[in-house]
Formats: structure tokens, sequence, C-alpha cells
């Protein structure tokens, strides 16, 4: 599987950060960086092209989560392969943050 990457779209108020690779310690704090920068009122976390998360990057994207909902933002996810998925089955935080089937079908908020 290919290192670590990111790709961050705008359109209109909606921030999309697609990941790519493998999401682990290394890769974390990128996405940490990345995702502590967006001011968008709604940002979704594209997990699909990933292969590869630990709990490194579990960490980040609740830690991103919490920050958004403190901000009176919404953070949505979309799940990828089921490697990927298993971290957040194992540690119950599928039923905690919030996933969407794609995210077209996420508004740019308000």
């Amino acid at each position: 599987m290919a290192r670590f990457s990111l790709h961050t779209s705008l359109a209109g108020r909606k921030a999309v950060v697609a990941l790519a690779g493998e999401l682990d310690l290394a890769g974390a704090a990128t996405l940490e960086h990345e995702l502590s920068g967006l001011q968008a009122p709604t940002v979704v976390v594209d997990l699909r092209g990933l292969g590869f998360m630990d709990s490194s990057g579990l960490r980040a994207l609740v830690v991103a989560a919490l920050r958004a909902q403190g901000a009176g933002r919404r953070f949505a996810l979309v799940p990828g392969a089921s490697q990927v998925m298993r971290v957040f089955d194992v540690t119950r935080m599928r039923e905690r943050l919030d996933f969407v089937a794609d995210p077209g079908e996420v508004t740019g908020g308000s």
C-alpha cells in the first residue's frame, strides 16, 4: 500500500478531505494539521482510499470530531474498507461518530 496522502477540496461551505494509503502514526500528524486548519462549517473525511488505519489515525479523527462539535460544526466520515472500519467497530466509535454514504449527501452547513 502507498504511503499516506490526503487531498482537500472546498465546495461552498463544505470541505472534503479524501485520504489514501496507510493512516498510521506517521500520517496522523499530517491529518491533524490539515483538519485543525479547516474553518468550513462542514467537514467530511472520506476513508474510501485508505488500505490501513491504526489507533493513531482513529485518535486524530476523534479529536477532530470533538473539536468540530465544540465549535458547532458538522464532522462526518465516509466509511472505508472493512479493515479500516474494523478499528471503528472494535472501539465502538462507529456508534459515536457521524458516518455518511457519500460526501455529496452532506450539505455545506448553515
